[in-house]
């Protein structure tokens, strides 16, 4: 009896105590719903970015902390949420599923599969934020990411953990570079994440297609948040595929991951930031869009071997009007990553495909990635490609041109010819060091412009077939040794006597 009292007394002291009391489960009231968007009295100890339960079994993630009340923006808009329902925290922040039951699949924002192949078998749950690795836990970008486009490879090198941006017009080949670059990764053990940000299921269901027809499903993931879904889930969809990169990358995998496009993301943002009453900056943008873009693409680069040994490599795509790369989200993209990639629409008009403008593109790190092969024979293309765009603007005026600058320009015709490409087609690097030695030796010089781009290509099947032994080496080594480039010269020469005929 004496003892029964004395539970009493401890239980009655520990109840009136100042201490919080433990395992209390924070319970909040839903005072307003409207838009997708809920506030809830309560909750005071929530938390930005956690998760919210409610009690007819919505969920929904705190985006706005004010001083009564908390804003949580729905996930699910299929389970309604009505005034005065209960909410409670869960004390955590969103998770999606990750693991490589997700290769060959197609989800939605939050994890769920939307490609009908049944349940996604996960390694597990993880948050769609995390901090970026710090400098000390990075490694050098040393290791050049094959996209199989010449002009790409040649000219703006893209390295494992680089972020570079691919920004152009509508309509300029955005989506066909990316997809080529997804196919050219075969056999290459790196991991592809194909991010679509508020485009047509339509548009969505064509890629989809084409991967499968080229067997890139076996590698590549496809989160999809087309124009249909809410501005959360648009908004969330970059973080769930960098959460999914992120996941591979620390089991030391190679990842590639396209934003397709940043320019729609950050439209999504604009729009839940209206309805949350935030105050408008430039073109109506909140004042942390800059940071909802650096925090993500921070997360991409290259760890050291004892936090995983893995990359992850950004392309994040942007959309501009009238090729203004001026304009505000352009330019925050432009200076968070490492270079860019700029599709011209006059290029793509007169047929130059792809149609990349190479005055405009950079690429920062990549060159530090770029293979020895491929840097000892494309070390003056630029500035000959630059030279030959200025000499054209003169030439267009009828003006008399001297013979060097009728020499550059017709080596200029010659370079354009080579770093064309048809949708669909990429080459190895070793294809690439063997198209650009045969414009850098002058072999080429002596043939008619519609030939140029059949005997690079038909060459190094040549050269690939005859002289397999050299091939393999270039590929292994990544090198052009002496004596790769004596059977080189060999090889052209056996190999001009069969084109001529």
């Amino acid at each position: 009896m004496v003892k029964k009292e004395t539970d009493i007394i401890s239980l009655l002291e520990r109840a009136l105590a100042e201490k919080p009391q433990e395992n209390l489960e924070e319970v909040g009231t839903v005072i307003k719903v409207g838009d997708g968007i809920c506030k809830i009295y309560g909750i005071t100890n929530a938390v930005y970015g956690e998760l919210i339960e409610f009690e007819r079994g919505s969920l929904g993630i705190v985006l706005d902390l004010d001083e009564d009340y908390v804003s949580v923006v729905l996930l699910e808009s299929d389970i309604s949420v009505i005034e005065q329902e209960i909410a409670r925290r869960t004390g955590d922040v969103f998770r999606i599923p990750v693991g490589f039951g997700l290769l060959g699949r197609v989800i939605n924002s939050v994890g769920k599969p939307l490609d009908s192949l049944g349940e996604i078998k996960n390694d597990d749950f993880s948050p769609i934020e995390k901090i970026a690795p710090g400098i000390v836990q990075r490694v050098p970008v040393n290791s050049s990411l094959e996209t199989g486009i010449t002009v790409i490879d040649a000219l703006i090198p893209i390295g494992k953990g680089q972020r570079e941006l691919l920004i152009g017009n509508r309509s300029t080949g955005k989506t066909s570079i990316i997809l080529d670059i997804i196919k050219h990764q075969k056999d290459k053990n790196v991991i592809c994440i194909y991010v679509s940000i508020g485009h047509k299921q339509a548009n969505t269901a064509r890629i989809v297609y084409q991967l499968e027809k080229f067997q890139a499903m076996d590698y590549t993931i496809i989160v999809d948040a087309d124009a249909k879904e809410t501005a959360l889930n648009q908004y969330l969809a970059p973080y769930s595929g960098c959460a999914i990169g992120e996941y591979f990358m620390k089991q030391g995998k190679d990842v590639l991951i396209i934003y397709d496009d940043l320019s729609k993301h950050a439209i999504a943002y604009r729009e839940l930031s209206l309805l949350l009453r935030r105050p408008p900056g430039r073109e109506a943008y909140p004042g942390d869009i800059f940071y909802i873009h650096s925090r993500l693409l921070e997360r991409a680069g290259k760890i050291s071997k004892e936090l995983g040994g893995g990359s992850l490599t950004a392309i994040p795509i942007a959309q501009t009007q009238d090729e203004d790369i001026s304009a505000y989200i352009p330019t925050n993209l432009i200076s968070i990553t490492d270079g860019q990639i700029f599709l011209d629409t006059n290029l793509f008009n007169n047929g130059i495909r792809p149609a990349v403008n190479i005055g405009l593109s950079v690429s920062r790190v990549g060159g530090a990635a770029q293979s020895k092969a491929i840097k000892k024979v494309a070390g003056a293309l630029k500035l000959e490609i630059a030279q030959y765009n200025e000499l054209l603007a003169f030439a267009q005026f009828g003006s008399e041109l001297d013979k060097a600058s009728q020499k550059a320009l017709d080596r200029g015709r010659r370079a354009v010819e080579i770093l064309k490409q048809n949708e669909h087609e990429t080459y190895s690097f070793v294809d690439q060091s063997l198209f650009l030695f045969l414009l850098k030796e002058n072999y080429l010089d002596d043939l008619d412009y519609s030939k140029v781009k059949a005997f690079v290509v038909e060459f190094a099947s040549y050269f690939k077939a005859t002289f397999k032994n050299s091939y393999d080496n270039i590929l292994q080594s990544g090198e052009l040794s002496d004596k790769n480039i004596l059977e080189i010269r060999k090889a052209i020469d056996e190999f001009k006597l069969i084109f001529a005929n």
